[in-house]
């Protein structure tokens, strides 16, 4: 319970510093500034009137009281992380049981950032939304009354950019599945998500009692904010922030993905659910490679279909021959629409050569389940292919998955093959997808490649690779790895690609490392410096560096890193190693 812990409030804290709650800061920090016009102060007389007082024709000494404390930050935060966080559990549950529209608590949030900015403007509106807190003694309280209402609509329509852990709050809260362990990760995550928000309105509060202009200027300030409230109402209403959002880089996502995505992550938030098509464990997210990941789980459950001859429904089954793209996503969320323009490319250039491409709409939050709001969005987003409305999630767990948007590929036999999740990997992906267009006709005229490829993997130094049959990257080479059994490879015809490996011979591929039979070899080719790999057993391995012999190791006792091979500058190089029987080889590393 702890690391669940850990892991919700980590993921919370980069949540909060995202691209995608750019929206809602100016309002937080705004709101950390001046509340309700200060209350008669102290050195007031008697009656009212300002100044000392004379008693007895002796003139009477005051202090003035301190002004009381700004809790609108704290006030303002709290509302938020409230609704926020209630809502993403509880909303899906409240509306169903209700009856009401799906996008119900959006227009709540919107109509009370309004209300908030008229109170800004207009003092008796504000009283009005404070009038709720009028029973609670403490004066200060009542006064932060609408920044805590202000906290609630923010809340409504904060739309953080998802990971795992939210996606694991979302889709509990979506099915009903709701344990100690969700409870506990929302919360760590509402209070990951608050700490850099308060300290975003508290900014504003500094700045509202230290910069003149603040204190001698309050009450147009006050109107300035209530303004851009309202315009923030308008804006999120007509989607009007989304260019800046797209336009700005994902900063926050390799921090995300070593968080929330590590492997003591994906451990603890799959533990969440069921086990349920368990062959979709044995690959790895973003290998740069066809693998067998077990069968393709069906599209179930699923309310609505668009862009299908009269909203027919796709059947996964009648569409063996064909290549498949799966492509999960939501119309709010940003980073699937960055990644958008490139699956419409590949749906334009493949889809005559055998490639289908599926939508599967899986709402994050309650009006993402509306198939009006869905229709609209993706109209204005190029969206032709057909699109599944999976608003019960049930496509979503079919295949575990844990991120917007996530890609699956599906090979003519009906075999997921490949899988990646968020942003990037579009020239890999891209690649994938027209190797298993040649598998299922080899015959096929592929147009030339895209090129919207935003991300160069080959690029620098090749990345570390496990010999394992469950987290190995790259490999090529006939057979597919095959696990726990002496079985005989050979090396590709046309050589090895660069950032792959392949095996020749004997070799028992295991879980956690890969072990040499008779004549094993190993053909890596990569880019770097030097190539390392971790070794165990007792035997030797003879080093070949673009087919010359370059050195001979011992290898003796427990596993311990060999240099293999070590150069001034990096460069790619055509590594082989011939190993005797029985050593074990588990690990490479670049330098």
């Amino acid at each position: 319970m702890l690391t669940l812990v850990l892991i919700g409030l980590l993921g919370g804290l980069i949540t909060a510093v995202s691209p995608c709650i750019l929206p809602v800061l100016p309002v937080v920090f705004l709101a950390g500034g001046p509340g309700n016009e200060s209350p008669p102060s102290a050195t007031a007389g008697r009656n009212g009137s300002a100044g000392p007082e004379r008693e007895g024709g002796v003139l009477l000494e005051t202090v003035p009281a301190a002004s009381p404390r700004n809790r609108r930050p704290y006030a303002v935060v709290a509302g938020l992380v409230l609704s926020f966080g209630f809502f993403t559990l509880l909303g899906v549950t409240i509306i169903s049981a209700l009856g009401l529209p799906q996008d119900i608590l959006r227009y709540v949030g919107l109509s009370l950032l309004v209300l908030i900015g008229l109170g800004l403007i207009f003092p008796p509106v504000e009283r009005l939304l404070e009038k709720p807190f009028a029973r609670i003694p403490q004066r200060q309280v009542n006064r932060e009354g609408s920044a805590f209402v202000l906290g609630l609509g923010l809340g409504l329509l904060y739309v953080p950019c998802a990971g795992p852990v939210l996606a694991a709050i979302t889709v509990a809260g979506a099915r009903g599945e709701i344990n100690a362990g969700i409870v506990a990760l929302t919360l760590s995550f509402a209070v990951g998500t608050a700490i850099p928000l308060l300290l975003f309105a508290l900014a504003g509060r500094r700045v509202a009692e230290r910069v003149a202009a603040f204190r001698t200027r309050a009450r147009r300030l006050r109107i300035a904010a209530g303004i851009l409230m309202i315009l923030l109402a308008f804006a999120l209403a007509f989607d009007a922030t989304t260019a800046l959002q797209k336009a700005l880089p994902d900063y926050t996502a390799a921090a995300q993905k070593r968080v929330e995505d590590s492997e003591t992550a994906r451990q603890k938030l799959s533990g969440l659910y069921d086990d349920s098509n368990k062959d979709l464990a044995r690959c790895e997210d973003g290998v740069n490679e066809l693998r067998s990941c077990g069968a393709a789980p069906p599209l179930a459950g699923i309310a609505k279909w668009l862009n299908t001859p009269g909203g027919s429904p796709v059947d996964l089954a009648s569409l063996r021959g064909r290549v498949v793209l799966i492509d999960f996503w939501t119309y709010s969320c940003i980073n699937c629409r960055r990644s958008l323009p490139h699956v419409e490319a590949w749906d334009r250039a493949y889809r005559d050569e055998g490639l289908t491409v599926i939508g599967v709409h899986s709402p994050e939050f309650a009006f993402e389940k509306d198939a009006g709001n869905v229709v609209d969005q993706a109209r204005k987003l190029g969206v032709t292919y057909p699109v599944a409305l999976d608003n019960d999630l049930d496509t979503w767990n079919g295949y575990r998955n844990r991120f917007w948007p996530a890609k699956y590929l599906i090979d003519a036999q009906g075999t997921v093959r490949y899988f990646t999740f968020g942003e990037g990997r579009y020239a890999q992906t891209e690649n994938l997808i027209r190797d298993l267009l040649r598998q299922a006709d080899p015959k096929v005229r592929l147009p030339s490649a895209t090129g919207l490829d935003s991300d160069r993997l080959t690029e620098g130094r090749t990345p570390e690779t496990y010999l394992s049959t469950t987290r190995i990257r790259g490999y090529t080479g006939t057979p597919e790895l095959v696990a726990d059994k002496a079985t005989g490879y050979a090396f590709p015809a046309g050589g090895v690609p660069l950032n792959r490996l392949s095996l020749a011979g004997t070799w028992t591929a295991a879980y956690e490392q890969f072990t040499a039979g008779p004549d094993a070899r190993l053909a890596f080719t990569y880019r770097a410096r030097n190539a390392n790999l971790v070794l165990a057993g007792e035997g030797s391995v003879t080093v070949l560096v673009d087919g010359r012999q370059t050195r001979t190791l011992r290898i003796h006792g427990a596993p311990t890193l060999y240099r293999l091979t070590d150069d001034g500058t990096a460069r790619q190089a055509e590594l082989e190693l011939r190993l005797t029987p029985g050593l074990q080889a588990f690990a490479f590393t670049f330098g």
